[in-house]
């Protein structure tokens, strides 16, 4: 870790505007502001996929101000912990940070139904990050 007061973590995924987002929605909201969060996208969209927004407002969490973001070698450096969810190999190596690929289905195009699958698989992801984190959930 850094010597920050908090870890860091960057969720990337190619678009920055499903995945990563919802990802980066429920760390903030489940550590309750004891993680530093960050997202970012290879290839930005325009817009945050409004399924993907949908959803999280199903858990009580609006991400509908969120804008996609391009990926900087600035956000990588600064982070603890990088996630890439479907981007790998566009995503800068730094020694020392902890590397993950979460292998998620790509809720781009696809219905709220279909996207609640993924951000459920998601939460799940982000509660154990959190454990290996030794944060505690303000609420699951």
């Amino acid at each position: 870790m850094s010597t920050a007061t908090k870890p860091s973590v960057l969720f990337v995924c190619v678009h920055n505007a499903g995945r990563s987002q919802m990802a980066a929605a429920y760390t903030h909201h489940l550590s309750g502001g004891a993680v530093e969060v960050l997202s970012a996208g290879s290839a930005p969209a325009d817009q945050v996929n409004p399924s993907a927004v949908e959803a999280m407002a199903e858990e009580g969490i609006d991400i509908i101000a969120e804008t996609p973001k391009i990926l900087t070698t600035d956000a990588v450096q600064s982070s603890d912990v990088v996630i890439t969810m479907g981007c790998g190999d566009t995503c800068p190596i730094f020694p020392g940070k902890r590397y993950e690929d979460w292998e998620l289905e790509d809720p781009a195009g696809k219905g709220v139904d279909s996207v609640r699958p993924i951000r459920d698989d998601i939460k799940q992801r982000v509660l154990t990050l959190l454990d290996e984190l030794g944060v505690t959930p303000v609420s699951a």
